[in-house]
């Protein structure tokens, strides 16, 4: 049962959740198998009802029937749970669904207790009965009835898993692990105060899975934390206490603390990126509900800060508070990122790997560009602008990263061999790190979560002696000179055809061949001819063999207008 049910949801929707094409998809498997077993149900002018009964049993078929209606029931009812969200009516309809898929599920169990089934399908086939009702009860919210059919659900397939191979056990260990969720919300709603605590347990455990034992996990947490968010009504934060009465900003502030907690227990690194992502989507959520309570409050506000002389009102305390613990989560995250990139750019220094796009100490420097610039967001907060203290610490933060950045922006020089731009950009961290190490006093604190200022310090010294060194060997390298494979003087390939060269710029796109467009030349000029014997020579007369044209008067107008010749 199990398996055709899971091979049926994977192929047909619900690998994406889609449960309204795994519905139409049981309807046209429901067609199919009536018509192929020819138990239809009367015909398009008339309904007449038939049951699947022990005595018609001869084929598997008739039990996929029962099977396929079920999952039907089911599947709708899950749409109506996704829908519900935005209509709460639907919701009546989804408990009528799951009603329907309990009443085909026992349905099948009746039919499976036959001498014709064997035990392994009389056992699934409870199982599957178990897991509706218990689903069933879950949405009734009958902690107790539903912690009971869970755990005999979980009790079957347990038994199965260890009856077979491994491979056969996959299909039943994932659906215990799907059910744990459950039974523990069922036992914390009944009173067992630790099911919270394994909760949050499983969420690390799931690691960076998706789908929907990730999903359920995270609607359980969520409405346990609802549950508890009716207590809280305040929060403090720098000394002011600020009411909190936004219900979604109250969920947040809860689970905040478990948040920090399970990403400071998480394994890897893809766990606790996507807790970060998790924890960063709450706060802007929770930032977002409490800037539309900010848009009616404008002119109140406006009219508090000229009469308190500056100071804000709660809810644009809450709002600054919200914003803090956002950039100050992304400055972790991103602290974390540069972190994992350290370790492979040392590990890339003991033993280079070929195929894979190695991490470069650019890609630091733009972690630390993102820090510096959250930083800056802080600094600009509404009503901390006074806060002495705060602006201290953020002032000695800006200082840590800055020398961090300075020494990933150095050892980008060091690979191009720019040895004196290096050497200045270390300086300037040691000058960094001192004014860190001179101003700390107070805030030694909340200096403890950045990176150690000494190790940075000590690796400086260490990195500029061994700059000394490589420039100086540089300097005296005589193969670097001598090579012609760099000498590099700028001539075009048509003038220095007498001189080998192992130059590069050949094989590339911006090769150097010819001076083009070419340069101008002196060429002799075309000559002048100056004719100076026509001045003194003289020319015959020539009257007499001129005609002499007689004088026409006006008698010659006229006929020349007329066209009259002489």
């Amino acid at each position: 049962v199990l398996q055709i049910v899971k091979e049926s949801q994977q192929q047909h929707g619900l690998r994406h959740g889609d449960f309204q094409r795994y519905r139409g998809y049981c309807s046209r498997r429901l067609r199919r198998l009536r018509k192929t077993l020819n138990f239809k149900m009367g015909n398009r002018h008339k309904f007449t009802g038939k049951k699947v009964t022990e005595e018609i049993l001869s084929d598997n078929r008739y039990l996929l029937l029962i099977l396929m209606d079920a999952e039907r029931a089911w599947s709708y009812a899950m749409q109506l749970k996704q829908e519900a969200n935005t209509e709460p009516r639907k919701r009546f309809h989804l408990l009528s669904r799951l009603r329907k898929a309990v009443k085909h599920a026992e349905e099948l169990e009746r039919l499976c207790e036959s001498n014709r089934v064997d035990a392994k399908t009389k056992l699934e086939a409870q199982a599957y009965m178990a897991y509706l009702t218990g689903m069933l009860r879950f949405e009734h919210q009958e902690w107790k009835a539903a912690m009971e059919a869970f755990n005999k659900c979980k009790t079957i397939y347990e038994k199965l898993a260890n009856a077979f191979t491994e491979e056969q056990a996959v299909l039943y260990n994932q659906r215990v692990e799907e059910i744990s969720p459950n039974i523990r919300y069922c036992a914390y709603n009944i009173g067992d105060q630790s099911a919270m605590n394994e909760l949050m347990q499983m969420r690390l455990r799931s690691g960076g899975t998706e789908g929907l034992l990730a999903e359920k996990l995270e609607a359980l947490i969520t409405q346990t934390r609802a549950k508890q968010a009716a207590t809280m009504s305040e929060v403090e934060w720098r000394g002011r206490t600020v009411p909190v009465k936004i219900d979604k900003v109250r969920i947040f502030l809860l689970g905040l603390a478990d948040n920090e907690a399970a990403i400071a227990q998480a394994e890897n690194e893809e766990t606790k990126e996507r807790l970060f992502e998790s924890l960063l989507g709450e706060c802007r959520d929770a930032i977002q509900a409490v800037r539309e309570e900010l848009k009616p409050d404008q002119k109140q506000r406006e009219h508090s800060l000229e009469n308190d002389s500056g100071k804000v009102s709660n809810i644009q305390y809450l709002h600054s508070y919200l914003t803090y613990i956002k950039l100050s989560t992304a400055i972790k995250r991103n602290e974390s990122m540069a972190k994992s990139l350290q370790k492979a750019l040392l590990q890339q220094q003991r033993s280079d790997e070929d195929g894979k796009r190695s991490p470069r100490p650019q890609d630091l420097i733009r972690l630390y560009d993102i820090i510096l610039q959250n930083l800056v967001e802080l600094t600009q907060l509404p009503g901390l602008e006074e806060d002495k203290n705060f602006q201290k610490e953020i002032g000695l933060k800006t200082l840590v990263y800055k020398a961090y950045r300075c020494f990933f922006i150095a050892q980008s020089y060091v690979l191009v061999k720019k040895w004196s731009e290096a050497l200045v950009l270390y300086e300037r961290v040691l000058k960094y790190a001192r004014e860190v190490q001179s101003g700390a006093g107070a805030h030694r604190n909340s200096l403890k979560e950045l990176p150690d200022v000494q190790d940075l310090i000590t690796q400086v010294n260490a990195e500029k002696y061994s700059l000394q060194a490589a420039a100086i060997l540089d300097a005296n390298d005589p193969h670097e000179t001598e090579s012609p494979s760099q000498v590099k003087d700028g001539k075009p390939l048509s003038e220095r055809f007498e001189t080998f060269c192992l130059d590069p710029s050949l094989v590339s796109k911006q090769v150097s061949l010819v001076h083009f467009p070419p340069g101008f030349q002196p060429i002799p000029c075309k000559p002048l001819f100056f004719d100076l014997a026509l001045n003194h020579v003289v020319f015959p007369p020539l009257e007499d063999k001129v005609e002499q044209k007689a004088k026409s008067g006006l008698t010659g107008y006229i006929k020349g207008i007329f066209g009259f010749k002489s």
